[in-house]
């Protein structure tokens, strides 16, 4: 008899009004736990906005923000009210913290929560700030590998929270005071060589509460393959000739060096995912430490970078980690893809990674998973739950009498009519 109650609140989880299967979300402390958001790393000084893309969307998704309720941001798992003032430095103001500016010590993880009467959902994000003077490049670039030839376009990423003010976006290459191409607000090169490679930073001011204030963002350019050569007319010049060992030991080293390979995913993998639902991506490498920092790691979306691509305001990257497997090293970068829609039905994912010992990229797929077989197999386990019972009510209900049932009812009859 649990049977039936059971499906039916299969169902009824599954989803309303057609809507698909989705996974379960864990629960901790009485709410429903969504998936960190990608860490953020900024500088001080500067305005920050933090927001919950994907915390947001697991609420649209799973209709769930419908009711009136109170957004609630806390740093560190702090569940006492924080003193967020409107006007204040840090102020919440609906579902996101301002910082009006940025300061070190408001680096934390700071943990959004959506309540209501019956509901509780939480996301988590982590903030790093650096000192102007500790900057780490490597964290708060945006990582960028461009082919030697390829055309490359920087444009600011991660400001429609902000209202961007007339004045023009400036760039700058490394530590160079000297503004590039000013007053463009896409930063375009032609033709990449080598020399381009570096970190570019794009800079602007924008209006917060009547208020001006500073915010930038980075990219570091890694540069591929080799300059075309220039051949120019050299004199002959006896060169001293180099000792026969010494040219197989140079040989030998160089030999020695492994190319980089991906041991994650595995070409031709097809990640599929109920439309709706997030997914992560995660592309590891193995490769010599020595080579670690100057191996690129990369995600491809049909063949462009993920900021140019048409998953741009539904993609993060996730911070590149290195660690050590063995006697190699192991790079991980991670994609998180906010939601999985129709339009990403049989789109093409490339991990790509080279360094100056070899080349390698990996093609997975993504796949929009169709919930009609699982419609089907929740209906054929209803419909078979309910000839369960019901053949069972009837067995009972026309079960025929057993011999010694009616010898008894016999006995009875036998007894009752004896004087």
């Amino acid at each position: 008899m649990v049977c039936l109650p059971l499906m039916f609140a299969m169902v009824i989880a599954a989803g309303v009004h057609g809507a698909p299967l989705l996974p379960p979300l864990p629960m901790e402390d009485g709410c429903y736990r969504v998936s960190p958001e990608v860490e953020i790393f900024r500088v001080e000084g500067e305005a920050v906005i933090l927001h919950f893309p994907m915390f947001m969307r697991v609420l649209q998704v799973r209709k769930v923000a419908q009711l009136p309720a109170k957004y609630l941001i806390t740093k560190n798992n702090r569940t006492d009210q924080p003193t967020y003032r409107n006007g204040g430095r840090v102020q919440q103001q609906g579902k996101e913290l301002w910082f009006l500016p940025a300061r070190p010590s408001d680096s934390g993880e700071y943990t959004c929560t959506y309540r209501n009467a019956t509901y509780c959902v939480t996301g988590s994000i982590t903030l790093h700030v650096y000192e102007s003077s500790s900057v780490d490049i490597e964290k708060l670039s945006y990582p960028w590998p461009a082919f030697v030839g390829e055309k490359v376009e920087f444009n600011c990423p991660s400001l429609d929270c902000f209202n961007k003010t007339h004045r023009p976006i400036a760039w700058y290459k490394d530590s160079n005071p000297t503004p590039l191409q000013p007053g463009r607000d896409t930063l375009m090169i032609p033709a990449v060589k080598h020399s381009h490679a570096g970190v570019y930073t794009c800079q602007l001011t924008v209006l917060i509460n009547n208020q001006h204030h500073k915010v930038s963002r980075a990219f570091l350019l890694h540069v591929i393959g080799s300059d075309p050569a220039i051949t120019t007319s050299v004199p002959n010049v006896s060169t001293p000739s180099v000792p026969a060992q010494s040219s197989s030991t140079t040989l030998s080293t160089v030999s020695a060096m492994k190319p980089p390979v991906i041991v994650s995913p595995i070409n031709g993998t097809i990640f599929e995912s109920s439309h709706g639902s997030g997914l992560e991506l995660f592309c590891q490498v193995h490769t010599e430490c020595q080579q670690a920092d100057s191996t690129v790691v990369t995600w491809l979306v049909n063949g462009l970078s993920v900021e140019s691509s048409y998953l741009d305001r539904r993609a993060l990257l996730g911070g590149r980690r290195v660690t050590r497997v063995s006697e190699r090293c192991q790079i991980e970068l991670r994609l998180d893809i906010v939601a999985i829609t129709t339009e990403d039905e049989k789109t093409e994912m490339k991990c790509v990674t080279q360094n100056t010992d070899g080349r390698q990229e990996v093609v997975v797929m993504l796949h929009l998973e169709d919930t009609t077989f699982t419609w089907l197999v929740v209906a054929v386990l209803i419909v078979t739950c309910f000839l369960t019972v019901a053949l069972a009510f009837l067995y009972v209900l026309f079960k025929p009498k057993t011999k010694k049932n009616m010898d008894y009812i016999l006995a009875r009859q036998s007894s009752t009519f004896s004087f």
